[in-house]
């Protein structure tokens, strides 16, 4: 007798804030002399992005007691996630983040309150036991008592019989002990974690470049099962099975219109993919088109994607 599938394909931990955009293109925050409000934050954005695919999803965060909190637990419900574990605190304002809009990585302040305030009671066993995939990022593990909950969390999810995720968007201006972001993330990892990590995010967090080689040697030693490193235009590297296999995807030219949200829409379609079964070179294609999706287009993925289209590609 098979199992049913558990209700919630991902539960996403971390941070829901409102990003304030540059409405024109700059070279950075100096020169961005309007911004434009937009629901934030990449866990957030995760379980929209896997909502659009067809997925259950539900989001566990924190907001202040205001309208600008109202606004994004709004966006998110509206988008088809399960808000019921977002929870609002009585004293601190909801987070925001400045964010210039650029062709490369984009220039960002982080004006950071609600966010941090997860509490564990937010994320009870019986919840963990309804989820295939919790997922959160390094944003949201930076500052406590967000930090504690949700390394504590992901080890009983692990228990519990989930598997876990992390998108390890490392940025020293958001977390500056980068000996305590390495402690964190070798806690989480020991979970048997799926690890998204970009070029960029690695050259922050060793704080110079790395060979792609010593940054998966390195997050496969602290326990992770699966990690796929994005190289920007030059594709994908996925190293699974604890290191002994790898599958490369090329990169393809793209004009690119929209960097912002481009990382949480390529991990949305190779974590739907890798729930769906396929082979982790696939899962890549899959975030590659997705991806491609979000970063050819202005604002957020369209409302609903079929998935089966994207899958078509290799089938």
């Amino acid at each position: 007798m098979t199992t049913p599938p558990r209700p919630y394909a991902l539960l996403s931990v971390g941070e829901l804030l409102a990003d304030l955009i540059g409405h024109h293109v700059s070279t950075s925050l100096l020169d961005a002399q309007d911004f434009r409000r937009y629901q934030g934050g990449s866990p957030a954005n995760m379980a929209t992005n896997m909502a659009r695919l067809g997925n259950t999803t539900a989001l566990v965060a924190c907001v202040g007691d205001d309208n600008i909190g109202t606004y994004l637990t709004r966006q998110i419900a509206e988008s088809g996630v399960d808000v019921q574990f977002v929870t609002s605190d009585p004293l601190e304002p909801s987070s925001i983040v400045l964010v210039s809009r650029t062709a490369g990585t984009p220039d960002f302040v982080a004006y950071r309150h609600a966010d941090c305030q997860i509490k564990p009671e937010q994320l009870p066993d019986s919840l963990l036991a309804q989820v295939q995939l919790f997922h959160t990022t390094c944003f949201a593990l930076s500052r406590q008592p967000a930090q504690d909950t949700i390394v504590d969390a992901a080890r009983r999810a692990r228990a519990a019989g989930c598997e876990v995720s992390i998108d390890t968007n490392y940025a020293p201006s958001i977390w500056p002990d980068r000996q305590q972001a390495w402690r964190v993330l070798r806690d989480y990892c020991s979970a048997g974690a799926l690890v998204k990590i970009s070029e960029d995010d690695a050259e922050r967090l060793y704080g110079e470049p790395q060979t792609p080689e010593r940054i998966l040697g390195d997050f496969h030693q602290m326990g992770a099962s699966m990690i796929c490193l994005t190289l920007g235009p030059n594709g994908s590297l996925v190293s699974y099975d604890k290191g002994a296999k790898q599958a490369r995807i090329p990169g393809k030219k793209i004009d690119v219109v929209d960097v912002t949200g481009a990382g949480d829409a390529y991990w949305a379609g190779f974590l739907t993919a890798y729930l769906d079964g396929y082979a982790p070179g696939n899962c890549a294609h899959v975030g590659a088109a997705l991806a491609k999706m979000k970063l050819t287009r202005q604002g957020p993925l369209p409302d609903k994607i079929d998935r089966k289209s994207l899958y078509a590609q290799f089938e």
